[in-house]
């Protein structure tokens, strides 16, 4: 049995790699997934979303590093480079993950990133004006949460 740094070390070169099915098969049957664009995925859902990102995501590259853990979990840091599909703005997103994990699978995951710094980089001046707007994050969410449930219902 992989140790929880094992397991998340594995998920982000996955991830690095584009392989949204060995991404999948980390997570575990009722996990939960939270970020600042994506609130309360189940399983299915952020198994889907993953898979999304990695089919979707134009010139996208991640590097990740600081990993640790824990006897129920651990935590990393990661970057992701990518253009932003909605303005094809360049992004540059550094995150911190916090992972809740049991028998060997990812049980609760959440993402947490600057949203106003990513919102300037995502819609140049609009999220400059607006970014830091509980209004303008509700609006992301919305759009974010549509095109998952679009993707998952194409599948």
């Amino acid at each position: 049995m992989a140790s929880n740094g094992q397991l998340i070390t594995a998920f982000y070169t996955s991830f690095r790699n584009k392989d949204y099915k060995a991404m999948q098969d980390c997570y575990a049957e009722n996990a939960v997934f939270n970020d600042e664009a994506f609130k309360n995925l189940n399983s299915e859902e952020v198994k889907a979303m993953w898979e999304m990102l990695c089919k979707s995501g134009k010139e996208l590259s991640l590097t990740f590093g600081n990993v640790t853990e824990n006897e129920t979990g651990g935590t990393a840091e990661w970057t992701a480079s990518y253009l932003f599909s909605r303005t094809g703005k360049r992004v540059v997103n550094n995150v911190y993950a916090k992972f809740v994990i049991q028998n060997n699978k990812i049980v609760k995951h959440t993402d947490t990133f600057d949203f106003y710094t990513w919102a300037k980089q995502a819609f140049g001046t609009t999220g400059l004006l607006l970014g830091w707007t509980p209004y303008f994050r509700n609006k992301v969410q919305t759009a974010a949460r549509e095109n998952l449930d679009n993707f998952m219902k194409k599948k």
